[in-house]
C-alpha cells in the first residue's frame, strides 16, 4: 500500500508539472511557446533590435541554443535567407556576450537521423497530410498545378528535410510559421489562414490562436508614429507603469482633450468615468476594457471604444503584451475624469 501511495504522489507531482508548462492564466501559452512566438515573429520582421531581447527571454526561460537555432533555421522558408541569416548573427552574438557573462546555456539535442527509406517526397507528403488533416491524395491546389515543381520543392525540403528534424515538434514548428507569417502583414494572409488551420488540426484553441497573433503582430502595429510620452508619476490610479503624451490639452479651449497613453503589460487604470464622455483608438498590442457589471473585453489594434457619458469603466493592457490607444475626451467643460475604487485582480481576470 505504502508503494502504491508513493507512486500516486509521483503521478499527481508529475501531473500538475505538466499542467503548469502547457496553461497560463491569461491565454493557454506556455512561456515556452510565447518565447518561440516572440522569436520567430521579430526574425519575420527582421527586427534585430528586438530579436536580441527575444533571444535573451527565451534563453532565460529554458529554451536550448539547439532549439532556438532551429526556430531561425525554419524561419528562412517562410521569410528568405537574409532574414534567417542575420537572426542567426544576431544569436551568436547573444551567446557572446552571456558567454562573456558566464553564462552556460545548454545546448540541447540536436535531430535524430532519420530511419525511413521512403522517399523524401513521400515523407513529406504524408506529414503535411497528418499536421493538415486534409489527405495526401486530394485534388492538388492552384498553384500546384501550374508549377509542379514548387509543389514538389514544399514536400521534399519543407516538410521532409525541415518537418523531420525533432528538435521542435510539429506544433513548435507551426507556431514558429503562423508567427513569422502574421508578421510579415497582409500580403500573405490567405497563407496564414492555412497555417492557423494546421495549428487548429494539431490541437490548438482560437484563443491561443488569438494570442499568437497578438504577440506577433505587436510591433508590426502603428505605435512608432505618435511618440511614447512621459512616465507617469506614481499613482493609485494606475497599477504600474504609464507613459503619456498630449496632443490636445483644455488650455487649447477645443472642449477636448487628445493624448496618447501606453500601459506596460498588465498595467491598467482603476475604475473611473468622464461627465462627456471618451474616445479610445487602440494602436497596438492588446488591451483590456471593462464596463461596470459587463464582461473583460479584448482591445486590439483598429478597435474602437466608444464610452458614453458617466458610464464607470477601466482599461489598460493584456497581462503579457504592451499596449498603446489614443483617448479622446470630448466636453471638458462638463469636467474631467472622476476616478473610483481601485480595479481588482479578479475584475481583470474575469474575462
Amino acid at each position: 500500500m505504502k508503494r502504491v501511495l508513493i507512486t500516486i504522489g509521483i503521478c499527481f507531482s508529475m501531473a500538475v508539472h505538466a499542467i503548469a508548462q502547457t496553461a497560463s492564466p491569461d491565454s493557454g501559452l506556455t512561456q515556452r511557446q510565447r518565447r518561440i512566438v516572440e522569436i520567430a515573429s521579430c526574425t519575420g520582421r527582421g527586427d534585430l533590435e528586438n530579436l536580441k531581447s527575444a533571444l535573451d527571454a527565451g534563453l532565460d526561460d529554458g529554451l536550448t541554443v539547439n532549439e532556438i537555432r532551429e526556430v531561425l533555421i525554419h524561419a528562412y522558408a517562410y521569410c528568405g535567407f537574409p532574414r534567417s541569416l542575420r537572426a542567426l548573427q544576431t544569436f551568436i552574438a547573444v551567446l557572446d556576450e552571456r558567454k562573456a557573462q558566464g553564462i552556460e546555456d545548454p545546448v540541447g539535442k540536436d535531430a535524430s537521423p532519420v530511419a525511413d527509406d521512403r522517399s523524401r517526397y513521400e515523407r513529406g507528403r504524408d506529414i503535411l497530410a497528418e499536421i493538415s488533416g486534409i489527405p495526401a491524395d486530394a485534388p492538388k491546389a492552384a498553384y500546384a498545378e501550374f508549377a509542379p515543381v514548387i509543389e514538389r520543392f514544399l514536400k521534399e525540403h519543407l516538410f521532409a528535410d525541415l518537418f523531420e528534424r525533432d528538435v521542435l515538434t510539429y506544433e513548435e514548428r507551426e507556431l514558429a510559421t503562423v508567427s513569422v507569417i502574421a508578421a510579415l502583414g497582409e500580403s500573405v494572409e490567405p497563407m496564414l489562414r492555412g497555417h492557423l488551420a494546421i495549428c487548429r488540426n494539431l490541437g490548438m484553441t482560437q484563443e491561443q490562436l488569438d494570442r499568437v497573433l497578438a504577440v506577433a503582430r505587436a510591433d508590426t502595429a502603428v505605435k512608432d508614429v505618435f511618440p511614447k510620452g512621459n512616465l507617469l508619476p506614481d499613482t493609485p490610479n494606475f497599477t504600474g507603469e504609464a507613459w503619456l503624451e498630449m496632443f490636445v490639452t483644455k488650455a487649447d479651449s477645443m472642449d477636448c482633450t487628445v493624448g496618447n497613453v501606453t500601459f506596460a503589460p498588465g498595467v491598467r487604470n482603476g475604475w473611473h468615468s468622464h461627465p462627456g464622455g471618451q474616445i479610445l483608438l487602440c494602436t497596438s498590442g492588446e488591451g483590456r476594457y471593462q464596463e461596470k457589471g459587463k464582461p473583460v473585453q479584448v482591445l486590439r489594434p483598429g478597435d474602437v471604444v466608444k464610452i458614453a457619458p458617466n458610464v464607470e469603466h477601466w482599461h489598460g493592457a493584456a497581462p503579457d503584451c504592451e499596449f498603446t490607444h489614443i483617448a479622446i475626451g470630448p466636453q471638458q467643460s462638463k469636467g474631467g475624469a472622476v476616478w473610483l475604487d481601485p480595479e481588482t485582480d479578479e475584475e481583470y481576470d474575469n474575462r
